[in-house]
């Protein structure tokens, strides 16, 4: 068949084939990964307080993942005038983490296995939510690697100590993170209106160490000052409750808040966090597709993730 000009092989467009997370190579042997990048679904929601669905975030975002992927490595962005994510980026997807239903403490131990693995292969863990509980696993993975900071992108602070004898749902990982000692602080921003925690929350939450901006405190400090806030030199973990944002681009989340963040608002946090700090983890949480049927929330995550992935991968290229 004659090949008419395009290059060879199959155009593999978007639409066509497995989702994985931006159709890159599936993983299945945790003990054989050899990458730059591992993304691990969390597919867990058992946490939360209000309207579940998040079980079917990894799924969402990773479908919509494939709409940036073209069959061909790098994405150029002329305002920038950088090829984010090249060839010689390895990003591979090692699947989902397995969820037992109704068993909040087994369903993190296997997430946690997830992380451990990804580290133990000097691989940059990418988790995808599921409710922001999975992050607690996620955070005790890094409990041989080091000091690290939390960056958190949230409507809610998350900092719920214990309530009804709940210390593992989506209102507590904040406060389990605060309760490491290698988590040497906490930058929290985008936290606004009514939240999930009570003001002793936040009173204990600067005494252990937070620093909390509402959305437009964020704005009045503008992307500059407000990474400025983090501590010079501090490895960073990345937290995002798609929630940050506002609903109005995002209304598939369990726990909407109105006045959240715009795109720009955030990316342009991560582009200079990405430059100013090592990055040693992410997670993306809260993603629940079925309130959306447009899809917008999930093309928005991967969106945000790809582009945070780039921005980190250039910044190690970059003199």
């Amino acid at each position: 068949m004659a090949s008419h000009g395009y290059d060879a092989g199959r155009l593999n467009l978007p639409f066509v084939g497995i989702s994985t997370f931006a159709k890159r190579p599936y993983v299945e042997n945790w003990d054989a990964l050899d990458a730059d990048v591992c993304i691990l679904g969390a597919p867990f929601d058992a946490g939360t307080q209000w309207r579940s669905g998040a079980r079917f975030g990894p799924r969402g975002v990773r479908e919509a993942s494939t709409l940036f992927s073209f069959g061909h490595a790098g994405a150029y962005d002329h305002e920038d005038d950088a090829t984010y994510l090249p060839g010689d980026v390895r990003i591979v997807d090692i699947g989902d983490a397995d969820i037992i239903h109704t068993d909040t403490l087994q369903s993190h131990a296997n997430i946690e296995e997830g992380v451990r693995a990804i580290l133990k292969a000097g691989a940059l863990p990418v988790v995808i939510g599921g409710d922001h509980s999975v992050n607690i696993p996620c955070v005790n993975a890094f409990d041989d690697q080091g000091d690290i900071h939390i960056l958190q992108i949230d409507a809610h602070l998350d900092f719920v100590d214990e309530r009804h004898g709940v210390r593992y749902g989506h209102g507590n990982p904040m406060r389990r993170a605060a309760d490491k000692g290698y988590v040497t602080g906490l930058t929290q921003l985008g936290i606004r209106n009514v939240s999930s925690t009570a003001k002793e929350g936040y009173v204990d939450a600067r005494n252990m160490g937070s620093d909390i901006l509402s959305v437009r405190q964020v704005r009045a400090l503008g992307p500059d000052e407000t990474v400025a806030r983090i501590p010079e030199g501090a490895r960073l973990y990345i937290t995002i409750d798609i929630d940050a944002f506002c609903p109005s681009i995002a209304p598939g989340t369990g726990t909407p808040s109105h006045g959240g963040f715009l795109y720009y608002d955030v990316l342009e946090i991560l582009q200079q966090v990405a430059q100013r700090h090592q990055i040693v983890g992410i997670d993306l949480v809260e993603v629940a597709p079925d309130y959306d049927p447009t899809g917008s929330t999930s093309i928005l995550a991967a969106q945000v993730l790809l582009n945070l992935l780039g921005f980190i991968f250039h910044a190690k290229e970059s003199p």
